[in-house]
């Protein structure tokens, strides 16, 4: 808007302008469908100043669902930013559906257009420059056809020396630099889950019910006990398609939800020492802020 716009619409018009582009950018920070990333590189490397005797379970831990579902329209995709992106922006945990057929990337019966190899060599790249970061990686066998072969390719796929396959919970410091490996059902590689979300939680059909079973999470989550020998993993993302609601995509839940996540984890870092652990949060279409206010946790 130039100067003598702003002149035109005069002193409460102004205000008003202002208030929208401050509204604009909040919701921005918490919610990103834009592929595009700046981030200042002195906040890549954010696990650089975690205790090396931390337990990787006792870490709050930036994630996303369904982590390379770029493509296939609004009822598919679940990202905005590419793998590396995702990295460079602090997301560190990861979600592949990978099929057995040549260990496409998947979601659904939607080609990702990515292998299991090249994100593999992706984040071996990115650790490669960033020595200090872990990357957890969730494996979940996909497609009916040939997807009991999944773990056996995948293992040919990792490389031991920079990868973490054994079911005891690493302390930061004996994982820098690698990927480590999360169970899921029939992919035995790695640590153990524990998964807040019970069966169907993903299916949102009012936006207001999802926001208190993300809470009830977290709250959960909490719980030293569920971080016992695994790793907790709680989901803010959902959709509304299952239900043929179908303006309720991936991405318009979103829009709604992470704002709010912001401000409920805005609201829980303000409480007394010592701040709670929250696990993983695996999220669809995360902005930086959000990201930022996640990592905060481990302050």
């Amino acid at each position: 808007m130039n100067q003598v716009t702003m002149k035109k619409i005069g002193v409460p018009g102004k205000i008003i302008f202002v208030l929208l582009l401050l509204l604009h950018k909040s919701k921005q920070e918490a919610f990103n469908d834009q592929a595009t990333l700046t981030v200042p590189e002195n906040e890549v490397g954010w696990m650089e100043t975690l205790d090396d005797e931390k337990l990787i379970s006792d870490i709050t831990i930036p994630g996303t669902h369904d982590s390379l579902a770029l493509h296939g329209g609004p009822a598919a995709e679940c990202q905005a930013w590419s793998l590396e992106n995702q990295l460079k922006a602090g997301i560190r945990y990861f979600d592949l559906r990978v099929s057995g057929f040549g260990l496409r990337i998947m979601h659904g019966a939607i080609s990702q257009h990515t292998t299991f190899p090249d994100v593999f060599n992706t984040i071996k790249t990115f650790l490669s420059q960033y020595k200090t970061e872990t990357v957890l990686v969730r494996v979940k066998p996909v497609l009916f056809l040939l997807k009991c072969k999944v773990p056996d390719l995948v293992e040919n796929v990792i490389e031991n020396d920079i990868s973490w396959v054994e079911e005891e919970i690493p302390k930061i410091g004996q994982v820098r630099g690698k990927i480590v490996f999360v169970q899921k059902n029939g992919f035995q590689l790695g640590i153990p889950l524990f998964e807040t979300d019970k069966h169907n939680d993903y299916i949102v059909t009012d936006v207001e019910t999802k926001k208190q079973k993300i809470s009830k999470h977290l709250t959960e989550a909490r719980d030293e006990q569920n971080r016992a020998d695994q790793v907790v993993l709680n989901y803010s993302s959902g959709t509304g398609w299952p239900k043929f609601r179908l303006l309720k995509t991936p991405k318009n839940v979103a829009s709604q939800i992470n704002p709010w996540l912001y401000e409920y984890l805005n609201n829980e870092s303000k409480k007394p020492n010592p701040k709670p652990c929250f696990g993983v949060i695996a999220m669809d279409f995360p902005g930086l802020d959000l990201i930022r206010k996640i990592i905060e946790f481990n302050k």
